[in-house]
């Protein structure tokens, strides 16, 4: 683990990037692994595989997000534990994660006839599709242990800034799902089944690697010491963390499904159009993650630390390189927007609606920054109570602006709503952040 800075001055830009940047290379292998699993089943010449695959995925992915807070909350406390030099708690907390992880994933398996009957009735599809589907989705679900502990160490390898490490575990298991997937739909001919075997076999893979990653923490004798990992204080201290952020996420998962609801109801052709820009808001996710990370785990190290003056730097040097980002994204928009738009879309009529709409993809990045950093600044400090009641805020904030924007203006309302979202968060702790510095001075 690092060991935090003694001053702010250990803070640099070039820490910053070394950081964000792998992290950045890192989200840019999702979006390919899903076109390559689209592709190999699309060889099979029927639509009904594509639709099943999409489909399952779309569900697990659902269910393993409840255990999305075991990312962000292990790199708060594990870069906290770093800066203070607690190397034993540092250890400890792998095992606490992995724990969860193997523990959440067992139960998914479990459960799995509830999980698949609960998910189909919320999202009905055809028999063929349906069924297609449960086989691919109960192939899939037996690497839920490895998927969801690769989160915990995830966070774990952040808190390190160890984000080379993370590149190395995201881009190897992705290419050996590639690899997989190929052979076994395409050479073995398996079908969807081929295709879930193949991320079960690169989950467990990575899962592998990423214990290897791990492995200084299993020379620390602590991450075997049973009393140490199951002590109250830690695990109450882990429970309250993770327990906001959940809560957190699921107002903000809110906003984007209403998003959806609410562009359903303005017809088929607004729907898609609406469908194809919410990615260029993932492209600006997957971009700004690289620095909101960078602030987590300096934030954590300084907070540990106790020093106010390192955790505003990295703060502000996080920041600065965000609204780089941030600018490049929207000129990148602003510029090669449409050619995108006719990239993702081929009819003419949504290509056209989208357009309509891309000045708010422009602006999008920048109305966006602000929320983006001060989760990574409000993560690092683990003030994850203030993220959990701010996000409630925002998302009646948002709720509000929907139901007197949309009457009157439409999409263009609904687009608006979304945008102030993002708004309100970043007003909102940037109001409470000074008593974010206030805490980390006085050890709370």
């Amino acid at each position: 683990m690092a060991e935090a800075a003694p001053g702010p001055d250990s803070i640099t830009h070039a820490r910053v990037l070394t950081i964000a940047g792998p992290i950045v290379l890192s989200n840019a292998t999702i979006p390919i692994l899903g076109a390559v699993d689209t592709g190999v089943v699309g060889q099979l010449g029927a639509a009904a595989p594509i639709g099943a695959v999409g489909l399952g995925a779309i569900i697990l992915q659902a269910v393993y997000w409840i255990f999305g807070f075991l990312r962000m909350g292990t790199t708060g406390l594990a870069a906290q534990a770093a800066g203070a030099g607690n190397r034993a708690e540092v250890a400890a907390l792998l095992t606490r994660v992995l724990m969860i992880g193997l523990a959440g994933g067992t139960v998914m398996i479990a459960a799995q006839s509830l999980l698949f009957a609960g998910a189909f009735r919320l999202a009905p599809a055809s028999a063929e599709v349906e069924a297609l589907a449960r086989d691919y989705m109960g192939v899939r679900i037996w690497s839920a242990p490895a998927a969801i502990a690769i989160y915990g160490i995830t966070g774990w390898l952040i808190a390190a800034e160890r984000t080379r490490a993370v590149l190395v575990l995201q881009v190897g298991m992705n290419l050996l799902n590639m690899a997989l997937s190929v052979w076994l739909v395409l050479g073995l001919d398996l079908g969807v089944e081929g295709a879930a075997l193949g991320t079960v076999i690169a989950e467990w893979c990575g899962l592998a690697l990423g214990l290897w990653l791990c492995r200084a923490a299993f020379g620390v004798p602590a991450w075997r010491d049973w009393p140490r990992v199951f002590d109250a204080h830690q695990l109450k201290r882990m429970g309250r963390v993770n327990g906001d952020i959940l809560i957190r996420s699921a107002l903000l998962q809110s906003i984007f499904v209403s998003f959806l609801f609410l562009a359903s109801g303005m017809g088929d052709v607004t729907l898609a159009a609406n469908q194809v820009l919410l990615q260029f808001l993932h492209v600006t996710a997957y971009a700004l993650d690289g620095f909101a990370f960078a602030a987590e785990a300096m934030v954590g190290q300084a907070a540990g630390a106790g020093a106010v003056a390192t955790l505003r730097r990295a703060s502000l040097l996080s920041a600065f390189w965000g609204a780089v980002a941030t600018l490049l994204l929207a000129a990148a928009f602003a510029l090669g927007g449409g050619a995108i738009i006719e990239l993702m879309a081929e009819a003419p009529e949504v290509v056209s609606e989208a357009r309509r709409y891309l000045p708010w993809m422009v602006l999008a990045p920048v109305l966006g920054l602000a929320s983006y950093m001060y989760d990574g600044i409000y993560i690092g400090a683990t003030r994850t109570a203030d993220m959990r009641n701010l996000m409630a805020v925002s998302a009646a904030g948002y709720f509000a602006a929907a139901a007197l924007l949309i009457p009157v203006f439409g999409n263009h309302g609904l687009w608006a709503a979304l945008m102030a979202s993002f708004v309100f968060r970043g007003l909102t702790m940037a109001w409470r952040y000074p008593a974010l510095e206030r805490a980390v001075a006085r050890g709370a």
